[in-house]
């Protein structure tokens, strides 16, 4: 299985200089705690992530530290150069670079590194299920033919 067949697409995304606050409102209303920080990028001015933001910067970044996030952009808190990951490598290979980054989203790129989507450990999991179900419904298969076979 590849990145590009369970990753979600048409992320949310911010630019760098937006408001902090107009980035948590954006969460809010849209009820997700991470946004990728895009730019365009020549030749067709499609977004290229630059950073990410996480409601977890917002708190323990800003909030816990007492800053005034009226004053900040997101460019100011945002986790600059993202870990990515590429649209064609196996999810294998994408759950081994979240895991030597410590991330569970990653934002998915293609070959140029313009946005494609992004993978979470939620579509992990789901893609996982599925293929444990599939196993599941194989080996209930067997037992039931081989109950069929033997009176």
């Amino acid at each position: 299985m590849i990145v590009s067949e369970i990753c979600r697409r048409n992320p949310v995304t911010i630019g760098a200089h937006e408001e902090l606050g107009s980035a948590a409102k954006l969460m809010r209303e849209r009820h997700i705690g991470y946004l990728i920080v895009v730019e365009p990028f020549p030749p067709h001015d499609r977004p290229r992530p630059i950073g990410v933001l996480t409601d977890r910067d917002i708190v323990v970044g800003v909030l816990a530290k007492g800053a005034d996030a009226r004053l900040l952009r997101v460019g100011e808190v945002m986790t600059q150069h993202p870990a990515t990951v590429c649209e064609d490598v196996s999810l294998n290979s994408a759950i081994a670079e979240m895991r030597r980054v410590g991330v569970r989203r990653v934002p998915v790129v293609d070959e140029v590194g313009q946005l494609v989507g992004v993978l979470s450990l939620d579509e992990v999991l789901d893609a996982v299920a599925q293929q444990l179900l599939g196993v599941i419904g194989s080996i209930r298969t067997e037992v039931r033919l081989e109950g069929d076979r033997r009176p």
